[in-house]
Order: structure tokens, then sequence, then C-alpha cells
């Protein structure tokens, strides 16, 4: 089985080759959600085919399922696609419009750095990166980063950090890659968490490593997290870098509502928009796909934190929910960030 597609043109053309007529389907597997329709391929001859709109993004990443007379199916990569990447669910095949570019950073001069696993005395595990030459009594700024190790190997955020820092255009700093245990539970606004880490995790950092500042990052209910764990302890946070942050609302988050947690995130996202956001604001940077699903309670979270005297900032982007288009916002997004509050 083969598959062809016609990066240049509008609409993209996917093609399956099938001449043993061994399949009865095939369908588009992107990650936007999609009508099924609008995905299924058609058989012409020998082989299948599907003429697909992307939506207005500067990269899609997808699979291929392929189904058989017997019942059975396989979901894959597209093999005739040489353009893969690595995500939280596995290789992905990736579709790029022309023009499309990754982070100059990742081709800059760099250092790796130093990375170190630290003992928090809980469940939540810590890897402490530092930029060589950094002395463990230098007290520097920490970025506190929810699924740290997912970020680090799925959008180079460590070599961001190195890349930044050694290239003078970031301050040097320290990161904290914490890690996402038992995601769904900790990250969705849950009290036991935030305790965890504000009362245990985040003195054992900083008793390990003195901190001049401290910025809170995550990505989808890492995001969500950080901002519960700031409403419930203020003083652990001095700036938030917040990525696809999953704040959930019922009127614009009804697919989400079979999600274990989902009256839990909404009863918080209430409360903050209630008023439950502290009195003295920090800086925000928020970051969100502008055709991704979040994207619409991105924007009340963003009124939100501006109704309440925060100098918060949202920029949408021309991608959808992955490491990927996280790790390309990181520049010039949280470089600003890190360099107002750290530098």
């Amino acid at each position: 089985m083969l598959a062809e597609r016609e990066a240049n043109a509008r609409p993209v053309m996917f093609r399956v080759d099938d001449p043993d007529h061994v399949l009865t389907g095939v369908s588009l597997q992107p990650e936007l959600r999609m009508p099924a329709e609008l995905l299924e391929f058609h058989r012409e001859g020998d082989h299948w085919e599907l003429a697909f709109d992307p939506p207005p993004v500067t990269r899609l990443e997808y699979l291929l399922e392929v189904r058989y007379a017997d019942g059975g199916s396989k979901i894959s990569p597209d093999p005739a696609n040489p353009r893969q990447v690595a995500t939280a669910f596995g290789p992905k095949s990736v579709l790029e419009v022309p023009g499309y570019e990754p982070p100059a950073w990742l081709a800059a001069p760099t250092e790796p750095g130093v990375m170190r696993e630290l003992d928090t005395g809980t469940a939540i595990s810590a890897r402490i990166w530092a930029p060589l030459g950094a002395s463990a009594s230098e007290p520097l700024p920490l970025l506190l980063v929810h699924d740290g190790p997912e970020y680090d190997a799925l959008a180079s955020l460590t070599r961001y950090l190195a890349a930044g820092t050694l290239g003078g255009w970031l301050p040097r700093l320290r990161a904290a890659l914490l890690s996402p245990g038992s995601r769904n539970s900790w990250y969705s606004a849950s009290p036991r968490y935030t305790r965890m880490l504000e009362r245990n995790a985040l003195p054992a950092i900083r008793s390990s490593v003195p901190c001049t500042v401290v910025i809170g990052m995550g990505t989808s209910l890492g995001a969500l997290a950080m901002v519960h764990a700031y409403c419930a302890y203020p003083d652990s946070l001095d700036a938030m870098f917040l990525q696809s942050g999953s704040f959930f609302v019922p009127r614009l988050d009804s697919q989400e509502r079979r999600f274990q947690y989902f009256r839990r995130i909404t009863d918080f996202t209430a409360a903050v928009q209630g008023g439950a956001l502290p009195a003295e604001p920090v800086p925000v940077v928020m970051t969100c796909g502008s055709v991704e699903e979040n994207v619409a309670n991105n924007r009340v979270m963003l009124a939100t934190f501006r109704s309440r005297g925060y100098l918060a900032e949202l920029h949408e982007v021309p991608e959808l929910h992955n490491y990927t288009a996280w790790r390309d916002a990181f520049d010039p997004y949280l470089t600003k960030l890190l360099r107002q509050v750290a530098g």
C-alpha cells in the first residue's frame, strides 16, 4: 500500500494504491475534528483518493485509516510521506504548507546544559536543568514546567533555553521539568495535586536551587493546573506562560463532557470568572492555535484576566493542539516574557 500527496496543491490530494482490491475503505485522520464524510476516500480504479482542503494552518499532523473486508482496520502514518513527527500519541505524518519554517533557534549554536534528577519527597518527580557554569548556590530565575519531560522530548524546550542563554537573547535561568504523573487527575484543577506541588515539591526545588523569580509554564491541562496552583497559592508564581489551556466552560466545550473531570474543571473556571483570581496581578502570556477547539475558552480566560487588571496577552497562531505548535510559539512569546520577568 502506498499513499501519495501533492503538497503544493490546493486542495491537497491523497492517494492510497490498492491494486488487489483488498481494502473496503480509507479515511484521513487529521488532528482537527471534522465531519467524517469530508475525510473519506473514494475508489478510483486500482487506488483510493481524497481531495482535502486543509484548515488555515502552517502544518497539519495526520494519520491514515485503512479498512479490510474481514472488518479489521489499521491506523498508521502515511507510508509514502517521509515527513513525520513524534507526538505524545506516537508518530504522525506531517503536511507542511509552502513557506513553513521551523524556529531558527533549532539550528543555533548551543551548549546542552546540565540536567539532574531531584527527589521532591512526593509523587511529583522533577528534573532540574541549568546552563553550563551555573553553580548550585547561584540565585537564578526558575521556569516551573508542567509536562516538563514531554515539553523537552517533543518541543525541544531545554535546547531552546540553552540556545537562548548561550546566544544572550535569554537571561540565565533554570528549569524544573515536572513529570505529569496521573495527568488527567493531577492537572484537572485538583486541590490534592496543588497542595502537593505547593507544600512539598516547590519547597524541595527552592531548597535545592535558590530562585529569584518563578515563572509557571504549562500546556493544555497543564496550563489549567498552573492557573489553579496560582489561584490557591498566589505567592508561588511571579508570571505564567500558558499554551492552549484547557479552560473548559460548558457552553463552549460540550464535546468534552465525557471527560471524567469535566465538572471539576468547569467549576474552577466559573470560579475564576466569578472573581477567584488573586488581587495582585502577575504577567500572563498565552498562546493558542487559531483553529483548535480551545481557542474560544482561551479568549474567555484572556478577558477574565484583563478584567481583573492583569497584563495578559493571547497570541493566536496558525496551528493546532500539538507540541510542535507550542514549540514554534516559544519565540518570540516566551522569549519576551522571560526577558520581562527574569531579565
